[in-house]
Formats: C-alpha cells, sequence, structure tokens
C-alpha cells in the first residue's frame, strides 16, 4: 500500500513540474499574457469647468524660461516638430530606418558613413580611436547630423 503510495507521489510532483515549466517557458511577449495580467484601468472623465476658469499658463512659460536665462520654443508645434526629429533617421539610398544613436560606438554603418560624405567627420572612426578629443568632435557631427533634413525618418 505504501508502495503505490508512493508512486502517485512521484507522479504528482512529476505532473506539477511538467506543468511549472511549461508556464515558465512560454514566451511572455504574448498579447493574451499582457491583456489577461494588466490591471483594468478605468479613465476618470475630468470635471467640466467652465469657459471663464479656465486659465492658460502657456502665456506665462516664455516669459518664466526668458526670466531664468532659458531658450523657450515659440510654439507648441516647433516644441514638438523638435522632439520628432531626434526619434528615427532614414537612409535616403536604401530606405532603412535606425533609431538616433546616442553614442558613436551604437550607430550603424549607413550612418557613420554618412557623417563622412556630409563632411561632418574626416573619416569612420574606429571603437578603440574613441578617446579624448576625438569623442567630442564625434558628439558634435552627431547633433548636426540629427538636424539634416536629408535623413529625417
Amino acid at each position: 500500500m505504501t508502495e503505490l503510495l508512493f508512486v502517485f507521489t512521484v507522479v504528482f510532483v512529476g505532473y506539477v513540474l511538467y506543468e511549472v515549466f511549461k508556464t515558465v517557458s512560454r514566451p511572455v511577449s504574448t498579447g493574451e499574457t499582457h491583456l489577461a495580467c494588466a490591471p483594468e484601468v478605468t479613465a476618470a472623465k475630468p470635471a467640466e469647468t467652465p469657459a471663464e476658469a479656465v486659465v492658460e499658463p502657456a502665456a506665462e512659460e516664455p516669459a518664466v524660461a526668458a526670466a531664468v536665462g532659458e531658450k523657450a520654443p515659440a510654439t507648441e508645434e516647433e516644441a514638438a516638430e523638435g522632439e520628432e526629429k531626434a526619434v528615427a533617421l532614414r537612409d535616403p539610398a536604401t530606405g532603412e530606418i535606425a533609431a538616433v544613436p546616442t553614442n558613436y560606438r551604437f550607430a550603424k554603418k549607413w550612418i557613420k558613413e554618412a557623417l563622412v560624405a556630409e563632411g561632418l567627420l574626416d573619416r569612420v572612426y574606429k571603437n578603440a580611436e574613441l578617446e579624448g578629443d576625438t569623442v567630442q568632435k564625434v558628439k558634435e557631427a552627431l547633433e548636426r547630423f540629427k538636424g539634416l533634413a536629408k535623413y529625417q525618418g
């Protein structure tokens, strides 16, 4: 009788381990998992305010920024446009879109070659050559390259 109980226990433990490893090895990025695990979020509707009570703080922000000495964007469109330019770069020859590199070491090969073609750098540098003054020169070239309209994604 104890032998039969032992066999059932071993089979049960094996089944539990099988189920645990099956769920652990399942890919996490499935849509069902995200929807099933995500807490339900209900957006609360803001209370309606009369038009007289609404004060536009946007008119005060440039004056405050000017007093502090910061350069404020003239309109919200210009601010949004500046953010959009820094999102991705597009290779005009192949149409490949790449994220704007934060570091020269992680830049795609076509970006490095385009920096040389546009005259922003004199040559493509190896990662071992990025020391001292070269690093600053490359950072400035990347910043100017982000602003070129030809490569905007």
